[in-house]
C-alpha cells in the first residue's frame, strides 16, 4: 500500500462509488446512442419505403385526341400522253418520193405528209381502166342486140329461146362492167393513198423515213413513217391506291407539275377509273384531262399528281406512340377520373407516320396516354405530368 492511501482512508472509501457513477453515465450515453440510431434507422426505412411506393406508381403524360381538318394531300407520280396519237403507216407499197413535214410541225387534217412513188398501182390502175372500158363497150352491144331480138319476136322471126339467151347475154357483160367499174374504183382509193396525210389537228412527234426509203404496205410488214398527236390537251394517267380509289370520283380537281416547270402547276380534272384493282400493285388506274393549249407540257413524260382530299371530321388523331398491340388485337391507353387505365380497343383509318387517325372506339374527350409503359393493364393507378413541362 502507498504512503498516501494509508494516510487518507476517506480518498480510498470514495473511489469505487465515482467508479460506479461513471460507469452509469456511460452507460446511459450509449443507450440514448444506441435509442436514436434505431429511431433515425426507423424513420428512413419509412421515407424508402414510401419512396419505393411512389416510384412503383408509373408516371404517364396525357394528350386529347386532336381531329385536323387540313384536307389531306395525295401526291402521285403520272403519266402524260396525246389526247390522241396516230401512227401512220402506207397503204401502197413503193418507194418515198418525197416528205412534206418534219418533227414538231403543226398540221391540218387532211394535210399532205409525204408521197410514195408506187409505179405498179399506176399500171394497176390504167389496165383497169382499159378493161372497164372493154365491159362498158361489150355491154352496150349486148343491150342493143337484145333489144333488136326482142323486137324481131314481135314478128316471129326468131324463137323465144334465142332471144332469152341475147338478153341474158346483156344481163351477163352488165355484171362484168360493174365488177370492172369496182376495181377501177379500188386501184382509185389504192392510188390516193400514194399521198400521206395528216388524220387530224395536231404535231408531228416523229418522222422514221426518209426520201428513197423502200416502203411496204401495211403495219405488220412495214414500219410506222410518221407519228401525229393532238398535244392541245393531254391524258394524265396515275396509279391511285386502293384505299384513295373511292375519294377520287369523276370530276375531282387536281394539279400537274412537272420537272421543267418547277414553280407552275396545271389544273386536271379526273376523268375517268378503270373501275379495278391491279393485283400486283394494289392500285386502281384513274385518267385525268390537262388543257396544253401552250404546249408546256410534253407528252410521254413524267408529271406529279396532287391530290387534296377532304379530312372526315369524324375522325381524331393520336400519337402513333399510343398504340397498343397484343393478341387480343390494337388498344389505345386511356384514363379514368381516378387517373386510372381503361382500355379501349380501336381501330385505325389512316396511318399518317407520326399520327394515326382513329375511325372507332375513341371519343375526342377522351385522355390518352401518349406513351404507355410496358405491361400496363386495365385499373392501374398512374401518375400525371405535364407532357409540355416535361419533354
Amino acid at each position: 500500500m502507498s504512503p498516501d492511501a494509508s494516510q487518507n482512508p476517506l480518498a480510498t472509501a470514495r473511489t469505487p462509488r465515482g467508479l460506479r457513477v461513471a460507469g452509469l453515465i456511460a452507460a446511459a450515453v450509449i443507450a440514448v446512442a444506441v435509442i436514436a440510431g434505431i429511431l433515425s434507422r426507423n424513420v428512413s426505412a419509412s421515407r424508402v419505403r414510401q419512396w419505393t411506393e411512389e416510384q412503383a406508381v408509373p408516371t404517364v403524360s396525357v394528350v386529347k385526341p386532336s381531329g385536323d381538318e387540313t384536307p389531306v394531300v395525295l401526291d402521285l407520280p403520272g403519266r402524260l400522253e396525246a389526247l390522241a396519237r396516230a401512227p401512220i403507216y402506207a397503204r401502197v407499197s413503193g418507194y418515198l418520193k418525197t416528205w412534206k413535214t418534219d418533227i414538231g410541225t403543226h398540221v391540218k387534217a387532211g394535210e399532205l405528209l409525204a408521197e410514195i412513188e408506187a409505179p405498179d398501182v399506176d399500171e394497176q390502175l390504167r389496165q383497169a381502166e382499159a378493161d372497164l372500158a372493154t365491159a362498158e363497150a361489150n355491154a352496150m352491144l349486148a343491150r342493143s342486140t337484145a333489144e333488136r331480138w326482142q323486137m324481131m319476136l314481135k314478128s316471129n322471126a326468131v324463137s323465144e329461146q334465142q332471144v332469152d339467151e341475147k338478153v341474158g347475154d346483156a344481163a351477163a357483160k352488165d355484171a362484168i362492167v360493174k365488177s370492172q367499174r369496182a376495181n377501177v374504183d379500188r386501184l382509185r382509193t389504192q392510188h390516193e393513198f400514194e399521198r400521206i396525210v395528216a388524220p387530224f389537228d395536231g404535231m408531228v412527234t416523229a418522222r422514221d423515213t426518209d426520201i428513197g426509203a423502200l416502203i411496204n404496205a401495211g403495219s405488220a410488214a412495214g414500219q410506222q413513217l410518221f407519228v401525229v398527236s393532238d398535244t392541245r390537251r393531254l391524258r394524265v394517267y396515275v396509279n391511285v391506291p386502293q384505299v384513295f380509289a373511292a375519294n377520287l370520283p369523276r370530276g375531282t380537281q387536281a394539279k400537274i407539275s412537272v420537272p421543267e416547270h418547277e414553280n407552275t402547276s396545271y389544273p386536271a380534272v379526273v376523268e375517268a377509273a378503270s373501275g379495278a384493282v391491279d393485283v400486283a400493285t394494289g392500285t386502281t388506274l384513274l385518267q385525268l384531262s390537262v388543257d396544253n393549249a401552250a404546249g408546256e407540257l410534253l407528252p410521254g413524260g413524267y408529271a406529279n399528281v396532287r391530290f387534296e382530299l377532304p379530312h372526315d371530321t369524324s375522325r381524331v388523331s393520336v400519337p402513333a406512340s399510343s398504340l397498343i398491340f397484343d393478341r387480343n388485337g390494337l388498344y389505345v391507353a386511356t384514363l379514368d377520373g381516378e387517373n386510372r387505365v381503361v382500355l379501349k380497343n380501336v381501330t385505325i383509318a389512316r396511318d399518317n407516320g407520326n399520327t394515326v387517325e382513329i375511325a372507332t372506339g375513341l371519343d375526342a374527350n377522351d385522355r390518352v396516354i401518349e406513351t404507355p409503359p410496358d405491361g400496363v393493364v386495365a385499373g392501374t393507378a398512374v401518375h400525371v405530368v405535364d407532357a409540355a413541362a416535361n419533354p
